[in-house]
């Protein structure tokens, strides 16, 4: 068996194999079947590394650049620049993405029977939302990605298609299931007929009865916990003297992976400086400053993200903003996440609801909502869905390994 199927998400990746008439995922970090989405560029030791590694690697403070998120950039104007690795070199963002799904194909290609030149590839129903020509772009920019690692045959599938894939294998009755996928880039929604006898079908077009997305997710509520807690410990919504907010760019750039970067040049350093007469309490300008000049940024990021993880499921935190400032700390928990990515959730749940309309069927119709996807393991979120479809039985899939797996089972059917 020459093929795989890879699902490379916008923060955790894995890679399913055929196993006889099953599917098995590849290890792809020690025995771990899901890799963070990750690469680091150590500048100090001159090479790469991925997934978990690549994490500890920056945490434990080597020079170079982390890039997570890669995902997001598709089809949108960064895809084809360059950025910076912070040696003086640079690399194209599709390379980067290149380079990440080499090592995917590598740990899968370790304990295939031969070599892997077929593949069936993942993709979100909108990598972005209402623009057509660059959804398309995006496609091709990861299809061109794949073929230069050596796979000649590329089918693509919707992720949330995959997923209700491996719903499916467990189903002993016909239905009609509503999945929610839910990762860290987009929320994606299709609206599928299954059962064990349509199962045995190939061309599942019919059986698919709407898709919808939105490029909102795990990775904007990061977003919203980083304004709301950490980034007003450095001036964020703070009033200038004349009543006014600071300018507030520089903290949202802040809070997004891929722009982070881009508050170290000299141009952006050099006119932060030039801010601190704004600042009603120079403190919060220190504080900003500090980030700046010891970069910061994605550190504080993944705080945010740490801090969402905690009180996912209820309870309290605190945010330790120790490298900052000795002793700074910010308390957070489960109303203020909620509060934060109110505006997030409002539209999560509209996506879904579009999707039954769209269908033209009655929402007492589903029979089951199938959650899958990192994100879904926020309480508060898929209690907000499952109380739009309070006809509808919550079912929870594996978050991180449904799509995989889902994505397998489309491979065998394609390609045996």
């Amino acid at each position: 068996m020459n093929f795989c199927a890879i699902d490379f998400g916008t923060s955790n990746s894995a890679v399913a194999l055929p196993d006889g008439l099953s599917i098995r995922l590849a290890p792809v970090e020690g025995d771990a079947t899901t890799l963070p989405t990750a690469v680091f560029f150590n500048t100090d030791e001159n090479n790469q590394s991925y997934g978990r590694a690549a994490l500890e690697a920056y945490i434990d403070g080597f020079d170079g650049r982390l890039m997570r998120s890669m995902k997001s950039i598709l089809g949108s104007a960064l895809a084809d620049t360059t950025t910076d690795l912070g040696d003086g070199s640079a690399i194209k963002y599709t390379d980067v993405i290149t380079l990440f799904l080499q090592h995917l194909k590598q740990k899968a290609q370790a304990i295939a029977p031969e070599p892997l030149t077929r593949a069936v590839l993942g993709r979100p129903v909108f990598f972005v939302d209402d623009d057509p020509r660059a959804d398309r772009m995006a496609q091709k920019q990861l299809e061109a990605c794949a073929h230069a690692i050596g796979l000649r045959e590329i089918h693509f599938q919707y992720e949330p298609i995959a997923a209700a894939f491996d719903y499916e294998a467990s189903l002993s009755e016909e239905g009609l299931v509503l999945v929610a996928d839910i990762g860290g880039g987009t929320s994606d929604f299709s609206l599928v007929r299954v059962g064990p006898e349509r199962a045995r079908h190939l061309d599942r077009k019919g059986d698919v009865l709407a898709h919808h997305g939105v490029h909102v997710a795990g990775t904007d509520f990061d977003r919203r916990v980083e304004l709301a807690t950490v980034l007003r410990e450095l001036g964020y919504q703070s009033l200038d003297p004349q009543g006014r907010e600071v300018p507030s760019r520089v903290y949202f750039d802040l809070a997004t992976w891929h722009l982070i970067n881009t508050v170290y040049t000299p141009k952006r350093v050099s006119e932060l400086q030039l801010m601190r007469h704004l600042y009603p309490e120079v403190r919060h300008h220190d504080r900003l400053m500090r980030v700046v000049d010891r970069r910061l940024g994605h550190a504080l990021t993944a705080h945010a993200e740490e801090a969402k993880i905690d009180v996912s499921a209820g309870g309290t935190t605190e945010i330790d903003m120790e490298e900052v400032e000795e002793a700074l700390r910010v308390a957070f928990d489960e109303a203020q996440l909620i509060d934060a990515g109110a505006e997030e959730t409002r539209r999560i749940v509209e996506a879904a609801r579009e999707t039954i309309k769209r269908a033209g069927v009655a929402e007492t119709d589903v029979g089951a909502v199938y959650f899958t996807g990192g994100t879904t393991g926020l309480r508060f979120l898929s209690e907000a869905l499952s109380a739009a479809f309070p006809a509808a039985r919550p079912v929870f899939g594996d978050r991180l390994a449904s799509v995989a797996k889902g994505l397998g089972i489309y491979a065998q059917r394609v390609f045996v």
